[in-house]
């Protein structure tokens, strides 16, 4: 059914017309330098912040400075000006609506005017037109006036009686010291030691951009690290292909064997007049330990805006995309795509990869300005599912993990349909919320089972689940954090609707992030981060089985905490 509808996602896209969204405006505006000076062939590019949107609009200035866009649907956009021998500009959510044309008034500024902001006395009165400068920063636009219709006439709106949001300056590299990973529970990861990781953002060609990220564990036991790489060619993420390089080394133990992994992924995306967008891609994932194993998984997805708030999707992946709000710049998403290997597991003494084939499909409802509402229907399928737990156990499909008796168990089979309802809102830009209810499929103990092997001893069952999700941000202390819980209405030992936990950042059980910000020093910018995970220890399932007692843990505990530096 779901594969059918696809592929009727498919065939609609050529029956769609083509004609504009039933509310657009424009926008308009001129670029100059910090004199004033208008500028001839700087490069204007508009990019819509929806998901569901059309390619981004590339524009050259005129003699006098001056672009204009066509008609564009309504929505929020982001807008990037370069210009050789000047900063790059860019800004994010400029509000176009079918009620006013937005004006710009867009300054380039040079290294020269960089230095010279920055003589500027503390004590130095700054005009409200005038832009600030650092090195490594990029200047911010935004609306100096705007045409609003009131009651059927045109009239100038100044939004200088509106608060301007403060644009934080463009970072370049980053640094962080940490006591681990996140979500432990595979060799792929970094070990649960201090470990250091590092990336950096540079151009790459005329427009494009590659970062860099490196990570290395302290422990001289068992010593881990890896590196990973990410080309981007439009110099945007949303806006074109992005191609990921990642390899990672762990030792377990001083004598015991060394697990190495690689992971290559190209992912794309286009669309098809303003209705239509797709989102492909595939990713080869190859390990080693004790002998090789190899995958390739592809994914996509089609998403097609029927009306100005309905919205129907059809996806077929292993994983989806990652668009986590607590991931703060590009640089964090390369440090991130580190951690980003399956669970390694052992299956008759040869290693696999924890496996999962997702297909959903699902309609989506803008309420209001901000907030949204999802259903989907969905089937998971895997033939080794990863299970954590804990004990003593002598069986050689126990992988072991060094430090302690921790284990990962590859529990077989699993198939399942599913259906979810999600709900996300927007209270202010400082605070949102997200509601998820599942019903899927998750590997269960069997009831009154004899003694046996733990693969014998598990079974799919449909259950329950509810969780809830919020995240916010301290004002003036720029605190961030996000609280969440999933409860799951039976004993689970593996990832009920895993698809939505990872979609939706949501970990089942009690867990929560927090980024601080600290003063800043020496030009850079600094925080303390802590992510904890099943706080409560929630969800332990002991069983009895023919290798020993052991007690299976469908969310790792952990705690995690470290030091950023970005530059």
């Amino acid at each position: 059914m779901i594969r059918a509808f696809g592929l009727g996602c498919l065939l609609g896209m050529l029956a769609l017309p083509l004609a504009a969204a039933p509310g657009s405006g424009r926008i308009t505006g001129v670029v100059t330098d910090p004199s004033g000076t208008p500028q001839l062939g700087a490069t204007v590019i508009v990019s819509s912040e929806r998901i569901a949107s059309s390619v981004p609009v590339q524009l050259l200035t005129n003699d006098r400075g001056r672009f204009t866009t066509a008609m564009l649907p309504t929505g929020l956009y982001s807008i990037k000006v370069t210009l050789a021998g000047f900063l790059p500009t860019m800004d994010q959510h400029i509000e176009i609506t079918n009620e006013h044309t937005t004006l710009l008034d867009i300054v380039l500024g040079s290294v020269f005017s960089s230095f010279e902001k920055m003589r500027r006395q503390p004590n130095q009165t700054v005009e409200p037109d005038d832009w600030t400068w650092v090195l490594r920063s990029s200047a911010s636009t935004r609306a100096v006036l705007r045409w609003q219709s009131v009651d059927g006439d045109l009239a100038l709106y100044d939004p200088a009686t509106e608060s301007d949001s403060v644009h934080p300056k463009e970072l370049h590299g980053r640094f962080d010291v940490t006591s681990g990973a996140d979500h432990p529970g595979s060799v792929g990861t970094v070990a649960d030691a201090p470990a250091t990781a590092f990336a950096y953002d540079m151009s790459a060609g005329a427009r494009g951009r590659l970062l860099m990220a490196g990570e290395f564990s302290y422990n001289g036991v068992s010593p881990s690290g890896g590196f990973s790489t990410e080309w981007i060619p439009t110099g945007e993420l949303g806006t074109g292909p992005v191609m990921t390089l990642v390899v990672r080394e762990s030792q377990i133990g001083p004598a015991g064997p060394t697990f190495r992994g690689l992971r290559i992924s190209r992912d794309d995306q286009f669309a098809v007049g303003d209705h239509v967008s797709v989102r492909y891609g595939a990713e080869f994932l190859s390990a080693g330990f004790g002998g090789t194993t190899s995958a390739l998984r592809p994914r996509g997805e089609v998403a097609i805006k029927l009306a100005q708030d309905w919205q129907v999707s059809a996806l077929v992946a292993a994983q989806p995309w990652d668009d986590n709000p607590m991931t703060s710049s590009a640089l964090q998403g390369a440090i991130n795509a580190l951690d980003d290997f399956p669970t390694l597991l052992v299956r008759n003494g040869k290693p696999v990869l924890e496996n999962g084939w997702h297909e959903e499909a699902g309609v989506k409802r803008t309420v209001g300005k901000n907030a949204e509402v999802s259903a989907a229907v969905f089937h998971d399928a895997a033939s080794h599912t990863a299970v954590i737990g804990r004990g003593t156990v002598t069986g050689s499909d126990f992988l072991q993990d060094y430090f302690s008796d921790a284990f990962a168990y590859d529990g077989g089979l699993s198939s399942s349909m599913g259906a979810r309802v999600a709900f996300r809102e927007k209270f202010t830009k400082n605070v949102n919320m997200t509601l998820v209810y599942s019903y899927a499929g998750t590997l269960v103990p069997l009831q009154g089972s004899p003694s046996g092997a733990l693969r014998e001893m598990l079974t799919t069952r449909d259950l329950h689940s509810l969780g809830a999700r919020v995240a916010a941000t301290a004002p003036k202390l720029g605190t961030k954090f996000a609280v969440g819980y999933k409860w799951i209405g039976g004993p689970a030992v593996s990832g009920l609707d895993a698809y939505a936990d990872s979609l939706y950042h949501l970990d089942p059980y009690l867990s929560m992030e927090v980024r601080q910000p600290l003063p800043a020093f020496f030009q850079c910018h600094m925080e303390v981060m802590a992510d904890v995970g099943n706080l409560l220890a929630q969800g332990y399932v002991p069983i009895s089985t023919s290798d020993g007692q052991v007690e299976l843990v469908p969310s790792y505990r952990f705690i995690r905490g470290g030091l950023s530096l970005q530059f």
